[in-house]
């Protein structure tokens, strides 16, 4: 997919804007489960595995490592510390809006919310936990053993334990964002430099890969950000798939940096420059970018796209530590 004429006709922009729009109301309706049900059991057995150091191989690491309520489910890093403190490969992703995915990480490697609540648990370089251990240790647990009959009415399984933290993380939803609450008619919900943000953001093309509910087309690109990282290609084995990654949600961006999947940009106005200018034309193995750099657009343009992204922002959901059975 090459983008060579990143310009919209007003035609279009305005039928991207009512897409974007009807999809983003979607989210607004995500149901929520009544406080009986067993749903609502999952995800709070979910939560305390999600803040468990015992999912890790060491018992030093949990989900919560990594991701951080107070830093929207991310770190804060460059890239990700995995076992014994090493320094991971990719930047960590925020778990916010996960149930609006249709693939998880920025390889896709996972197709659903439990695959990827195992991916790091597994993981050598990352928690380094054997499944059938864990399931051993949380069987020693009588406050566990309780929870996982209360939600699934099984002892400990390594089913449940995916389908708990699946749940959990299911409840991570960020709601009425500025943006949001100027797509439902509240027009002063945005400054005018954030409206001009949103008529640049169009303009430019940005809405083509970010649409949607998420915004994001779920779908993978190859920006020539980095060629040693093989990303979607070391997936599917498929050459053109090479340091190909998933276009990222820019739902609550700014509390998500640094960017990229490397982390190599730490302000969004280095990544809006970056596609305004500097996106190559190929990539080291001679494969082509999926995207060519906006030359036409003015620096000037950055600012005010930026301040859309800001408005981008929703109320997230309070989650504090909860104490561990």
């Amino acid at each position: 997919m090459k983008f060579l004429s990143p310009r919209l006709t007003a035609t279009t922009a305005l039928g991207c804007a009512l897409a974007c729009a009807a999809a983003l109301a979607q989210t607004a309706t995500v149901p929520s489960p009544s406080d009986n049900s067993g749903a609502t059991k999952a995800a709070a057995l979910g939560k305390l595995l999600f803040f468990d150091p015992r999912l890790s191989g060491d018992n030093k690491m949990s989900c919560a490592t990594c991701h951080e309520p107070e830093k929207a489910f991310t770190d804060g890093l460059k890239t990700a510390k995995g076992a014994a403190g090493k320094s991971l490969k990719r930047n960590t992703q925020s778990l916010f809006n996960l149930g609006l995915y249709s693939a998880y990480f920025w390889d896709g490697r996972a197709n659903t919310l439990e695959e990827q609540a195992w991916a790091p648990i597994r993981a050598a370089d990352e928690m380094n936990q054997d499944p059938d251990e864990l399931v051993r240790e949380l069987s020693a647990v009588p406050g566990y053993v309780q929870q996982f009959q209360s939600a699934f009415g099984t002892g400990v399984t390594k089913e449940g334990i995916a389908s708990a933290l699946a749940a959990f993380e299911g409840t991570l939803i960020t709601r009425n964002s500025p943006f949001d609450r100027f797509l439902a008619g509240d027009k002063s919900a945005l400054s005018e430099e954030a409206r001009e943000g949103w008529h640049l953001f169009q303009d430019a093309g940005c809405i083509r890969c970010h649409s949607g509910p998420a915004l994001t087309d779920n779908k993978f690109y190859r920006l020539g950000v980095d060629y040693r990282d093989p990303g979607r290609g070391a997936i599917t084995g498929n050459k053109r798939d090479m340091h190909a990654f998933r276009t990222p949600s820019l739902r609550d961006v700014a509390r998500t940096g640094p960017y990229m999947h490397d982390g190599s940009f730490d302000t969004l106005e280095q990544v809006v420059q970056f596609y305004f200018r500097s996106t190559p034309s190929a990539s080291a193995d001679g494969l082509t970018i999926d995207f060519e750099p906006l030359m036409g657009r003015s620096f000037s343009e950055i600012a005010p796209i930026v301040m859309f992204l800001d408005s981008l922002t929703g109320e997230a959901p309070e989650i504090s530590p909860p104490r561990l059975p």
